[in-house]
């Protein structure tokens, strides 16, 4: 007769309760962030009609975001995760509140300086303490499964919020769409006060003080000794390099080498999510199926050929399946790495972990971009498509002669941390 906890484990995920209520809390919060990705340039553009000004927030709450990242591992590893994520929510419902409350009054652009980058930065620890959460939401064997659910339905809202928020600013002001977006933050703190999380496995190391510095670098020196995730760190970084810009690269396509309005590069863009989602939903069972080596330097290896293909097209459906095709691998490949992350490390660790992760995995990705959209300018679309395409093959050509090959890296022995 089957234990409790083997019963809780074999139950489908769609059953899972706890799992269900951050799952809908979260999608909705991610569709409200939507509103002010919108709202905040809009808001800014109607006061000042400046992009310059928009392009100086937008710095300054990405350095914001940086910095706390460096920081946001040990705060996710040292304190309860669950009250944090609920603090930092709480947190950028005030921020957030505040905008409309002030615009009520009479324009005050100096306080966007203030709430963006202090929103920024606590958003960042949140998304580091979020992917730690998964791991103390489910058992390890339906990791995989969570995220592609999760990254699905966030990718269905980034779609869908984008669109309601453009209707609710031109209707009722861009503050508008800001309270909207305080509001949801509100249903992600609700949400996850009645989530309950599975506490640390029993045995595991209690995690030991350590200096400051040494706090910051026990992220990357696990990644590092551990020989999957350090090829997987590594190649990830140069991938990101050859395709952080590559949205740019599309749009420059469409709208200068091909003469077509916004509309058609929005609807491109619309289509080609449509490939985040499918990856997210198809990610689990292939993973399942073909296992973790395969699916990963497969998904790499479409993506890459699917890039070369865009810059050989002329055609708006064409690109568009190729970029659907494209993002659908990438999809693949991102969930199976952080599912794997999140299934190796030591819960002690994980947000370290994740935040070494992330600043490495990044750091290449802003030079990229400029690279690629430079080159694109210089010599074309066609030629920069089909390099970073080749660059993205070879990147899975040598996963095949890595650790990253192995069908099931999760039940390799753990790394000593």
């Amino acid at each position: 007769m089957p234990q409790p906890e083997e019963a809780e484990s074999a139950r489908p995920l769609w059953r899972d309760r706890n799992f269900n209520v951050f799952w809908v809390s979260q999608t909705l919060s991610v569709a409200g962030d939507s509103f002010a990705y919108i709202a905040i340039p809009l808001l800014v553009l109607n006061v000042t009609g400046s992009v310059a000004q928009m392009g100086l927030l937008t710095g300054v709450a990405g350095a914001a975001s940086i910095c706390a990242g460096i920081f946001a591992g040990i705060l996710a590893d040292r304190l309860d995760r669950r009250t944090l994520l609920i603090c930092c929510d709480l947190a950028r419902l005030v921020l957030y509140g505040l905008i409309p409350l002030v615009w009520a009054f009479g324009p005050q652009v100096w306080l966007l300086y203030v709430v963006l980058p202090l929103s920024e930065a606590i958003g960042m620890v949140f998304q580091v303490t979020y992917v730690t959460a998964v791991r103390n939401l489910v058992e390890g064997d339906r990791i995989t499964e969570a995220n592609g659910r999760l990254y699905a339905t966030a990718a269905a809202a980034g779609v869908g919020g984008p669109l309601l928020a453009g209707v609710v600013s031109g209707q009722f002001g861009p503050t508008a769409a800001i309270a909207i977006n305080a509001a949801s933050f509100a249903v992600s703190a609700a949400g996850l006060y009645f989530v309950r999380f599975n506490r640390p496995e029993a045995g595991a190391p209690a995690p030991a003080r350590q200096k400051p510095w040494q706090e910051l670098l026990a992220g990357a020196r696990f990644l590092w000794r551990h020989p999957v995730l350090r090829s997987l760190t590594i190649l990830l970084s140069f991938f990101i390099f050859f395709t952080l810009g590559m949205t740019d690269v599309l749009i420059y396509h469409l709208k200068h080498d091909l003469g077509h309005s916004d509309g058609t590069v929005g609807t491109v863009l619309a289509v080609a999510a449509a490939g985040t989602i499918a990856g997210a939903v198809l990610v689990a069972p292939v993973r399942r199926r073909l296992g973790f080596g395969v699916t990963w330097i497969g998904a790499l290896a479409t993506s890459g050929l699917a890039m070369a293909g865009v810059g050989l097209s002329g055609r708006v459906p064409v690109i568009a399946a190729l970029m659907a095709v494209y993002l659908c691998g990438v999809s693949v490949a991102g969930i199976c790495s952080m599912s794997l992350r999140q299934q190796v490390t030591p819960d002690h660790l994980l947000g370290r972990v994740t935040s070494a992760f992330w600043t490495i995995h990044f750091s290449l990705g802003p030079v990229g971009a400029a690279v690629l959209t430079w080159g694109a300018g210089g010599y074309g679309v066609t030629v920069i498509c089909l390099l970073a395409g080749t660059a993205c093959l070879l990147i899975a050509t040598t996963a095949l002669f890595t650790p990253i090959r192995r069908p099931a890296p999760e039940q390799s022995a753990p790394t000593v941390s």
